[in-house]
């Protein structure tokens, strides 16, 4: 197993992990005839540390490296992946898919990330919800 290909923690001040995110390179899309893309398999924040902006942070990263919060900088940061999986392994896109009744998380993926419902995945969830496949393109325009 190769995967994920990439993976990032948060944590607290005292070293404990309150959030994370997986992400992997799609390794069979020439098979099926696909550009190369990546796919964000999980991304979870502690309950005590949601509504922080904490979940945006995982997904993103910035161009320098540097610790600073404030929006500006935030505002000029990229998405994690894309970095990565643009400029190393060469994705034309990022997806992932979030159940259809999260509204918190559609709204972080849509609206400030920039991804759009590429469709829906009938009952794709184990108790029967339906997903939403959402795909972020990596092309420069």
């Amino acid at each position: 197993m190769t995967w994920p290909s990439l993976s990032y923690v948060a944590e607290d001040n005292k070293g404990r992990v309150v959030g994370y995110i997986l992400a992997k390179m799609e390794e069979d899309a020439a098979e099926k005839n696909e550009p190369p893309h990546g796919h964000v398999t999980s991304i979870s924040v502690l309950r005590s540390y949601r509504r922080l902006g904490l979940a945006k942070k995982l997904m993103l990263l910035s161009r320098e490296e540097n610790e600073t919060s404030d929006a500006e900088e935030i505002a000029n940061q990229r998405w994690l992946e894309e970095e990565a999986m643009a400029t190393i392994y060469k994705a034309e896109y990022v997806s992932l898919h979030v159940r259809k009744s999260n509204r918190a998380a559609i709204g972080l993926y849509r609206d400030t990330l920039g991804f759009e419902v590429h469709g829906v995945e009938a009952k794709y969830y184990a108790d029967g919800e339906d997903a939403l496949a959402m795909r972020l393109s990596l092309k420069e325009n």
